[in-house]
């Protein structure tokens, strides 16, 4: 069987495609437009929704969006991959911060302790769609007031789960990871090799 000739992207990341990039993987990019639900409203968490079902949900729900508007813009049909990061301390999930204030918050829980970082990937070709969760575990060193205020001013952790991105100055603050380095990242590598060879892909 002919592997597809591209993948659609429904992420505006940009680690993500750059990830995508290191596989090899031919892409396009296809974000919401204005008039759509936004991200912001099928990230909301439900009431005592554990981590690992929220951002498997979550993704579910991208996909979905993303699949309604491939058939809506009319666009050449293509495999579709989706994928959401979340954040969690126990049962308790970490977001996007809202503001500076909400990302010191939740660095301030961070730090000094050991959190989960949950990626769930979701790839659709046609009427299948294929899944998977990767899940790893980050280790902070303990941050004073002073680290953690220029790190917030720095304007890096605004839009990234959790309040930090480990590709950037955080990764000065982290003591140790098991698990996935890119899944951390936002994009598992090793799992969405996998998806997308189910898909047809020559990865």
């Amino acid at each position: 069987m002919k592997p597809p000739p591209f993948l659609y992207l429904a992420s505006q990341s940009p680690r993500r495609s750059q990830l995508l990039e290191q596989l090899g993987v031919e892409h396009r990019v296809l974000t919401a437009s204005g008039d759509e639900e936004d991200a912001e409203a099928l990230e909301a968490v439900l009431p005592g929704e554990a981590p690992r079902r929220y951002v498997q949900r979550v993704t579910a729900l991208k996909l979905d969006a993303a699949v309604a508007r491939l058939a809506r813009r009319g666009l050449q049909d293509a495999p579709l991959l989706c994928a959401d990061t979340t954040v969690a301390m126990g049962g308790r999930i970490y977001g996007k911060p809202q503001d500076a204030q909400d990302a010191q918050r939740m660095l301030s829980e961070l730090a000094g302790g050991t959190h989960r970082v949950l990626t769930a990937v979701a790839v659709q070709s046609g009427a299948q769609r294929w899944q998977a969760l990767c899940e790893s575990r980050v280790s902070f060193a303990p941050l004073d007031a002073d680290r953690l205020l220029a790190y917030v001013a720095s304007g890096e952790p605004m839009g990234k789960a959790g309040a930090y991105g480990i590709q950037g100055r955080a990764a000065a603050f982290i003591q140790q990871i098991s698990g996935s380095y890119t899944g951390i990242m936002g994009l598992p590598l090793f799992e969405t090799a996998g998806l997308l060879r189910q898909a047809g892909f020559a990865v």
